[in-house]
């Protein structure tokens, strides 16, 4: 006996193509426009619900100066971290966190799994380059004078993102645990521990112990993918709260060429009134 299959649900209103308006052109024919069409409905009715494009707009849709390209530094940041997450995110789907194990599962992502080499070579190579970028990035803020007032709490926002940046290069260079990382690895600890005060206690608590042991590799893999970057995260969403709400400064250099006429304020006019005195 054949079965009889269930008729299939008609497409929800939301999700047909919109009517078109009065004195436009009918839409292209084609599978590529309905498509188009269809994923412009989809949008409209989650920003319906969840009314997100005036936010979005107030966010992306901001005044710079022009003709600067330096204004995208931190922009480029923020894509070398989403660069870093999305790669460390595959990276440790092959990752042993072991004395043992670490150094063959690196070696089997470089050698033998598939897109192992280009996923290692970018999270490598995308550390070296989002840490020129912060430096770029805090060296234009620099001398732009975008750490005045009223933006010094976002300054000291991204100099903490310049520390946790570096922080994560240090803890990420141990997890090869090949011989040049375990060493370099023991002296920068060794540095930290020189500190006044915090420092013997930040020794202990990176290297899990009193000495270099099993769980310091599992102590650095922990704060790499978990501590610094949720960190990271929080204090670049912060930071761009701020740039939104506050708005980007504008270079010293940078002044207007000509101001209108009855700009300035508090200048008394010499022009003399009808009783032949002048104004006052």
């Amino acid at each position: 006996m054949a079965k009889i299959k269930p008729p299939v649900p008609p497409l929800p209103d939301s999700l047909n193509p919109s009517p078109r308006r009065a004195g436009t052109k009918p839409p292209p024919a084609g599978v590529i426009a309905q498509g188009q069409e269809t994923g412009i409905s989809a949008v409209n009715w989650i920003d319906e619900r969840l009314q997100l494009s005036g936010g979005l707009r107030w966010a992306l849709f901001r005044k710079i100066p022009r003709h600067d390209w330096t204004y995208s530094l931190g922009s480029s940041v923020m894509f070398a971290f989403l660069s870093q997450a999305v790669t460390g995110v595959f990276l440790a789907m092959a990752y042993d966190p072991s004395t043992t194990g670490a150094y063959e599962s690196i070696r089997y992502t470089t050698n033998e799994a598939f897109l192992g080499e280009f996923l290692r070579g970018m999270h490598k190579w995308g550390s070296t380059v989002m840490v020129v970028l912060v430096f770029l990035h805090m060296a234009q803020t620099f001398f732009y004078g975008a750490y005045k007032y009223p933006r010094e709490l976002n300054w000291v926002i991204g100099v903490v993102l310049l520390i946790l940046t570096m922080a994560m290069s240090f803890t990420g260079y141990l997890l090869p645990f090949d011989q040049r990382s375990y060493w370099a690895t023991i002296v920068g600890v060794n540095i930290n521990g020189t500190g006044p005060i915090v420092g013997p206690y930040l020794s202990d608590f990176l290297r899990a112990g009193p000495e270099f042991g099993a769980t310091t590799l599992s102590r650095f893999y922990a704060i790499h993918m978990l501590l610094v970057p949720g960190a990271i995260g929080a204090m670049i969403g912060a930071h761009l709260w701020l740039v939104t709400k506050l708005g980007t400064t504008s270079p010293p250099w940078n002044r207007p060429r000509h101001r209108p006429q009855g700009s300035d304020i508090g200048v008394a006019s010499s022009a003399p009134s009808s009783n032949g005195s002048s104004d006052q």
